[in-house]
């Protein structure tokens, strides 16, 4: 390679090579075998199941990341900084635990446990080591719908011996909905496990960011609606500072009476002490599996998405699996000491990093928090109105309202892109919070097939000077090869879209392959015909030389009336020639001519032919399916031959191909071979040969040597175009 730099700002490169096709490519760069790079089940289950003391010290790493990064540790470079962030955040847990539990439909107390027993597994198990574990709005919400689903307010109406009295039996209630969500956390939290085990980490990325961002969107709405109950009950007075609000509002209520004067709904009893760990009613696990599981994915969604960004801007690696099982055993471990659903929060995750926060120790400092609460703080919130965790919700979800405004972002950015997120938008607010996710993912994926169905299909030009090969319809400058069409997808070649690309191909390249190849057969048919003609009249010749002058006589009649007859049906054969290059747009300017010679007298012009245009002419055909193909007949199938000799399909784009596709492909080699139209393949990835072996593609007449490293390449091969119209 020689590399000339020009005076301009442009460099400039000259390549010198041979073509290579793809078995000189194997050669040249000795690529290896589909046995070299897929060993055998065999020897991977060998493979998996050594053992070797690097082996089990990755294996145990990986398992428990904190024992990587725990003896590493310098309290004097991290001490400080993770303790003051553990500060800020365990501050904020306590109001964001108490007000989003009211989300859950359970108890204040309830998400002060949830943040404090997840974030201290998730510290041995994550990998990330930033984000904040507890709880998180759109989480509780799910919980809500399931506690209220399963344990509603008209089940536990008291009775006064055969009469339904109207006073709720709330403790009876509350007690059976922390049933509920413990249940389904810890089933949640399985889930997530057994997806982390069987590496399934990458199912977050069906959570694309509209879908997400419109979910929560959806999902802040619920959270207003269901926090109106709570705020109308009073109106505070609004303090500036920081947590200004949340220490106000408990004077004025502890010292107002507010509960007692004006029956105000407050956050009551908060007992001192741990709640000993208990196992969940696993009857319940079949009636909230749906819900677990839809519980699973968005939290696992919202946490990798969370870790991933952190990871990004500080230069360290997230595990996804490994964080799937560590929310997982967070989910499951919490479930037992009656905590629910659990994931890193957006506003605590961002106060850990702004804060200094260098790892995990910062949850330790914040779980502490928690944890001095819950044992001596708790009665100093009892007195807490509830309408003011209500406003804190409402606090917290300001940012979420505030992602309407990518509707106006997508609207000029991404029609798709908005759909999806319009839908999921509409479907979680009409729909539950499982329900309308698993509307919105089904729809996203819908956009994906149908973006694969409906690719674009192009043929490809070259740029004067230069290897290059772009779209001629969106290029000025690009040139098409004389006699050849180039021609790509965008998409990769699979059984939703095979015929499709088929049907694209025969319209870009202009050839009507099914009635050229039937009209071919047709005129095989009329020759054996003429073959077998000849043959009786060479029998009838013989007999007439043995026979009477009369017989003779009455033979010949018939058989000049029988050529006559074929003479004139043949005569009304009719042949279409271009006569005039193959505009932009794909027209071009067609000349009829009728008969077997092309140099008969024309019958007429007919301007911008159409795949389906007819023509009313004059002819002896035996049917109308027989006229027409007569009508729209091109040149060999006649005497003579059309401007495309070659057909290079370029395959950059597939990444993969099935059985189908190569059914296609094989179906194109050997159609356009029928009308001597050659076909090559270029630019396939390594991959996709090897799915062509596979499916045993190659043949005797379809060979490697019909697929080439680059479309240039089979350009200047088999297209017979000189080397210098390019460089």
């Amino acid at each position: 390679t020689k590399m000339v730099l020009g005076s301009d700002i442009f460099g400039k490169y000259r390549v010198e090579r041979e073509v290579l096709d793809e078995q000189r490519l194997e050669e040249v760069t000795q690529r290896k075998t589909y046995a070299d790079t897929h060993p055998s089940l065999t020897e991977r289950l060998k493979d998996s199941l050594r053992c070797t003391l690097p082996k089990l010290k990755r294996s145990v790493m990986s398992s428990l990341p904190v024992l990587y990064w725990l003896p590493k540790y310098s309290v004097w470079d991290y001490g400080m900084p993770d303790l003051i962030s553990g500060i800020s955040v365990g501050i904020m847990h306590l109001p964001q635990g108490m007000a989003y539990a009211l989300l859950a439909s359970l108890p204040p107390v309830f998400g002060l446990y949830t943040s404090l027993y997840p974030a201290l597994i998730y510290i041995f198990f994550g990998t990330s080591r930033h984000i904040s574990i507890g709880t998180f709005t759109v989480l509780s919400i799910m919980v809500g719908s399931v506690t209220e689903r399963l344990a509603p307010d008209m089940d536990f109406l008291k009775r006064n011996g055969t009469n339904i009295t109207a006073e709720l039996d709330i403790t009876a209630r509350d007690s059976y909905r922390v049933q509920v969500a413990a249940a389904t956390t810890v089933l949640g939290g399985l889930i997530q496990v057994v997806l982390g085990l069987v590496k399934f980490g990458f199912v977050g990325t069906y959570l694309s960011e509209p879908l997400v961002r419109a979910y929560t969107t959806a999902a802040a709405a619920h959270a207003v609606v269901a926090q109106l109950k709570y705020i109308f009950g009073v109106s505070p007075t609004r303090f500036s500072g920081s947590l200004s609000l949340i220490v106000a509002g408990t004077l004025i209520s502890s010292f107002g009476h507010l509960n007692s004067n004006f029956t105000i709904a407050v956050v009551g009893e908060i007992p001192s002490g741990l709640s000993s760990p208990s196992v969940p009613d696993v009857s319940l696990f079949g009636e909230v599996i749906g819900d677990a599981f839809a519980l699973a994915i968005v939290g696992y969604a919202i946490s990798i998405s969370l870790g991933k960004t952190f990871a990004l801007k500080h230069g360290y690696k997230v595990d996804s699996n490994q964080e799937l099982v560590a929310l997982g055993l967070s989910n499951t471990v919490g479930g037992f000491f009656q905590c629910y659903s659990v994931c890193p929060s957006m506003s605590r995750s961002l106060i850990q990093e702004t804060t200094g926060g260098k790892t995990q120790m910062a949850g330790v400092a914040s779980a502490l928090i928690v944890l001095i609460t819950i044992l001596k703080l708790g009665p100093l919130f009892q007195e807490l109105p509830k309408a003011v965790l209500a406003a804190i919700v409402f606090v917290n979800l300001k940012g979420m309202f505030k992602q309407y405004s990518d509707i106006v972002t997508l609207w000029k950015s991404s029609k798709i892109d908005l759909m999806v997120w319009l839908v999921t938008w509409m479907s979680t607010l009409l729909f539950n919070l499982d329900l309308g996710l698993a509307a919105s993912i089904t729809f996203a994926l819908l956009t994906v097939i149908f973006r694969t169905q409906l690719p674009t299909y192009s043929v490809l030009g070259n740029v004067p000077g230069t290897e290059l090969y772009v779209d001629i319809e969106t290029h000025r400058e690009a040139r098409e090869i004389p006699g050849v069409t180039i021609f790509r997808s965008s998409a990769t070649v699979y059984f939703a879209n095979a015929e499709l690309y088929l049907e694209a191909l025969k319209e870009k390249s202009g050839l009507d392959i099914s009635k050229m190849i039937i009209y071919k057969r047709r005129q095989e048919a009329k020759q054996k015909r003429r073959e077998r003609r000849a043959e009786r009249r060479a029998k009838r010749q013989a007999k007439r030389e043995a026979g009477s002058w009369r017989d003779t006589c009455l033979d010949g009649d018939v058989t000049d009336k029988e050529e006559q007859r074929w003479t004139e049906r043949e005569n009304g054969t009719v042949f279409v020639i271009p006569t005039t290059p193959r505009t932009p747009d794909g027209h071009c300017r067609w000349e009829y001519l009728k008969g077997g010679d092309p140099d008969c007298t024309s019958i007429g012009w007919i301007s911008e032919l159409q795949d389906g245009d007819t023509t009313t002419l004059g002819s002896s055909s035996e049917d109308t399916l027989s006229h027409d193909l007569e009508r729209v007949s091109l040149g060999s199938l006649g005497k003579w031959t059309w401007d495309i000799h070659s057909i290079i399909i370029d395959l950059s784009t597939a990444n993969f191909i099935d059985t189908v596709a190569i059914k296609t492909m094989k179906n194109i080699f050997q159609d356009f071979c029928e009308i001597d139209v050659d076909i090559y393949m270029a630019a396939c990835q390594a991959s996709v040969v090897e799915q062509l072996e596979l499916g045993g593609f190659f043949t005797e007449s379809i060979t490697k040597r019909r697929l080439f490293a680059s479309v240039h390449d089979a350009v200047i091969k088999y297209c017979s175009v000189s080397l210098s119209f390019y460089l």
